[in-house]
Formats: structure tokens, C-alpha cells, sequence
């Protein structure tokens, strides 16, 4: 090839070159911004739930029935601060509004003592704003009762919106799928990438992992009609939808995640850990659960983090298979956790009021632990793999 061949070819090969830079760094942009844009997203959603919450960590609602009353006459009389608080405003919302809107609030603050029926103005309950931290977390003996106990009844004339019933429902379920899941997950997961052949990981890991394409409400509506009839048949329990039915159908729902990443982390152990383990006599499976599993030990447990993110943000699955405010711990009974709580009383709450409010702040708090769980199945998986590349 003549030396005048070769710089044509060379001059077109940097040309084109140039030609496809703008494109590649259009491309870059248009990712990164796919990206920041999904952060954004996420970030708004929570500065919205955390905006409606607010009034409940702040302690700014007040949900006691009986209240005191100021006569519409004296609006000049109180305080704009007072007043604000009186009604139960925020100052953004006092500030939009002029005075002959608050006197009609004021009115209507009146009209709602007067239709109050006597029998509750005398109730000592009725004065009590359940909306604050020790009436959320904390038992009170209400009227009626003959001890302090943890209920969730949001209707009624004294709304009691203790959560305790919500947490201990959030947590049931989930920690049955767990135990369900996990061993099950990191049995397939071991087998799969240490044990078995190439054909049988070519047909069980993508068997597996398919299970992560079934709609959360198809699997609800299977343990719903199959397997609720079918376990209370084996454990001869009474109630025929509690948190152990939910727990194992959440634990369908969990197994592909935590096989998946608990497989990766099998994988990523270096081979010449196993080979070594080989060549001083161990068999396959000693190799796998004395050598290998233990190296990849910090990637395992981070799967079941994760796994206990997405158990305990469950919905569907939860609700369509148990959704009483049961305070037991009893697995063989209902339960009824946050994520329910909000898809089946969100419709019905009065926007900003204090069922409203309350919603918000429970999907605060599940944000949160969700969130956090998530982080730190993502810190772990990096720290392995930083570990196993030899990078500090």
C-alpha cells in the first residue's frame, strides 16, 4: 500500500472520528441527564412527603374533639399568632386568607362544638390530641377500658392513631418471607454457582429469576385462593388469612432478589480460592460452604438487606391476603402493616387534615428504612468487590 494510500485512510479514519465525537458526547449528556433526572425524582417525592408530614413531627395538628372556642366578636382581640393556631393554620395558609375568611372559619369552628353529642363533651378522651408522639407510640387506657392498650381507629368521634399495630403488622409478614426466602435463595444461589453443571445453571437461573417478572398481584392472588387453604390444612391454625400465609407469599416475592445478588457475589469470589481448596483435597461442597461462601459472606447479607427493603414495602401482596390491626406477635394471626394502611385509607383521609397528615408520616418513615436499607445492601456490595478486586 502506497504511503499516499495509507494517510487517506488514516486522514478519513481521524474525520470520522470527529464526525462521531459530538455524538458519543450527546449521548454521555443525554445519559447523565436520564440519570440526575431519576435523583431529582426521587429527591422530590420525598421532600413532598416529608412537606405533608411535617406537621406531625413538628407537633402542629391537634385532633382533640373538644376544643375551646373564641366568639367570632373578638376576632380583634386575639393575636394573629393565637389565632393561627386557633384554627389550625399553617402561615402560609393564614397569610393567604383575609379577615372575613377567618371569621368564617371561626364560625365554623363553633358550629362543629355545638354538633358535638354530649355524651363525648364529658369524655376526658375527647380532649386529647392523639396526634402527639406519646399517643402514637405509647398505650392508653381509653374510656372503656380496662388497661393501657395500642390501637389504630382513625374513625369514630376520638380518631386514636397509635402505629405500634402498623409497625409490629409491617414487621411480622416481613420477617416471615425472610426466613422463608433466604435459606432457599442462597441454597440455589451456592448450587448454581459452584455446584451445578452448565446446562442445569443455563435453565435454573433464569427459572429463577423470572420469578422477579410476576406481578405482586398475581402472586397475592395466588396465596389468596391456593396457598392459604392449603398451609391451614397442614398447620391446623384457625384464622385462614394471618402473616404467615402473607410471609411466605412475600418470600416468593424476595427469592429472585436475593438469588441474584447473593449469586454475584458467589461469582465473584476469585476462582484460584477454589481451585486451591481442590487441589488440597476438599470435595465441590465443602469448597463452596467452607471456602467460598464465607468469602462472599458481606455480599450475602447485603441480598438480605435488600430483600427486606422490598418484603417490607410490600403492598398488594399484604393486603389482599391480611389487613386486620392485629397487636400480636403471633404469626398464626392478622396483621395489618403501614403499606396497607396507606393504599386502603389514603382515599379517605380529608387533605391536610390529621389522618392525612399521619398517612404521610408513616410513608415517611417507610421511605426512610427502605432508603436506608437499600444504602447500606449497596455499600456492602461495593466494599466486597472492592475487597475481592484487591482494592483498598
Amino acid at each position: 500500500m502506497s504511503v499516499a494510500r495509507k494517510r487517506t485512510i488514516g486522514w478519513m479514519g481521524v474525520h470520522r472520528g470527529h464526525r462521531a465525537r459530538p455524538l458519543e458526547w450527546l449521548a454521555e449528556k443525554l445519559i447523565f441527564l436520564v440519570s440526575l433526572s431519576a435523583i431529582v425524582v426521587i429527591l422530590l417525592i420525598f421532600l413532598f412527603v416529608a412537606r405533608e408530614a411535617m406537621p406531625i413531627f413538628l407537633g402542629q395538628m391537634n385532633s382533640a374533639l373538644v376544643l375551646p372556642t373564641i366568639p367570632v366578636e373578638e376576632i380583634d382581640k386575639v393575636g394573629p399568632e393565637e389565632l393561627r393556631r386557633y384554627l389550625g393554620l399553617t402561615k402560609k395558609q393564614f397569610a393567604e386568607m383575609d379577615r372575613d375568611t377567618l371569621k368564617t372559619l371561626m364560625e365554623v369552628r363553633i358550629e362543629a362544638q355545638v354538633e358535638i353529642p354530649p355524651q363525648f363533651r364529658e369524655d376526658k378522651d375527647a380532649r386529647i390530641n392523639t396526634t402527639e408522639w406519646r399517643y402514637l407510640l405509647k398505650p392508653h387506657q381509653w374510656t372503656g377500658y380496662d388497661r393501657p392498650v395500642y390501637i389504630w381507629q382513625p374513625i369514630g368521634w376520638i380518631k386514636k392513631y397509635n402505629i405500634i399495630p402498623l409497625l409490629i403488622g409491617s414487621v411480622k409478614p416481613t420477617l416471615v418471607g425472610l426466613l422463608f426466602a433466604t435459606p432457599l435463595a442462597i441454597g440455589a444461589a451456592i448450587y448454581v454457582s459452584q455446584l451445578a453443571g452448565d446446562r442445569t445453571r443455563e435453565l435454573v437461573k433464569p427459572a429463577i429469576e423470572l420469578l422477579s417478572g410476576i406481578p405482586s398481584v398475581v402472586i397475592g392472588f395466588f396465596a389468596l385462593l391456593v396457598m392459604a387453604s392449603v398451609l391451614q390444612s397442614l398447620f391446623r391454625y384457625e384464622v385462614r388469612l394471618n402473616a404467615f400465609v402473607a410471609g411466605i407469599a412475600l418470600g416468593i416475592a424476595v427469592i429472585p432478589i436475593v438469588f441474584s445478588i447473593s449469586e454475584d457475589a458467589l461469582t465473584s469470589v476469585p476462582r484460584s480460592y477454589t481451585q486451591a481448596a481442590l487441589a488440597l483435597g476438599a470435595s465441590r461442597w465443602q469448597t463452596a460452604y467452607q471456602i467460598v461462601l464465607p468469602a462472599a459472606l458481606p455480599g450475602v447479607f447485603a441480598a438480605v438487606v435488600l430483600g427486606f427493603g422490598r418484603a417490607i414495602g410490600e403492598t398488594m401482596i399484604v393486603l389482599m391476603i391480611c389487613s386486620a390491626s392485629v397487636v400480636s406477635w403471633n404469626i398464626f394471626e392478622s396483621a395489618r402493616g403501614i403499606t396497607t394502611t396507606i393504599a386502603a385509607e389514603m382515599a379517605e383521609a380529608v387533605t391536610g387534615g390529621h389522618h392525612y397528615r399521619i398517612l404521610f408520616m408513616l410513608g415517611a418513615l417507610l421511605f426512610a428504612v427502605t432508603f436506608l436499607s437499600n444504602l447500606a445492601g449497596d455499600i456492602i456490595i461495593h466494599r466486597l468487590k472492592a475487597k475481592l478486586e484487591g482494592k483498598k
